[in-house]
């Protein structure tokens, strides 16, 4: 939550100034299509947040992953910004710590799940009973008729 929370904030914040953002991470200054493309990246981070925000029923596995690769890949771009790039701003080393955290933070799920898919683990089916009576999905009605059936083999 912390994650989708964090990038619905940076997408707005993108979307509302650009140009602050930009000059507080690299210290750069942006042109006019600079300032279009960043919103469109706003965009995106606010996108991403929504879509990865928990619902009621938890987190998906396609949410975590997609937050650890956004904030692995954020945290070694800006690393590559500062050192190689030569971009220096108040906001850079600060926003890499922030991602980098997160991605620790987010790979213990996101291993996880992607082991349970891997080795195929599935969870038990879950039947839902309605007024003392069990309603069960038609394939395990199939499969368990067809389990207590007599077998044929006697017939003459």
């Amino acid at each position: 939550m912390l994650a989708a929370a964090l990038e619905v904030t940076t997408g707005c914040v993108f979307i509302a100034a650009p140009t602050l953002v930009v000059q507080l991470l690299i210290g750069a200054s942006l042109s006019s299509g600079g300032i279009a493309i960043a919103r469109v990246g706003g965009c995106g981070l606010l996108s991403l947040g929504l879509a990865c925000w928990p619902s009621r029923n938890g987190v998906t596995a396609q949410a975590v992953s997609a937050l650890f690769t956004y904030n692995l890949l954020t945290a070694l771009y800006l690393g590559y910004l500062s050192l190689v790039g030569g971009f220096a701003g108040y906001l850079l080393w600060p926003a890499f710590a922030v991602h980098s955290l997160l991605s620790v933070l987010l790979a213990g799920p996101v291993y996880q799940a992607a082991r349970k898919e891997w080795l195929g683990i599935h969870f038990p089916q879950i039947t839902i009973e309605i007024a003392s009576e069990v309603v069960v999905s038609p394939k395990v009605e199939a499969e368990t008729k067809s389990k207590t059936a007599p077998s044929n083999s006697r017939v003459a």
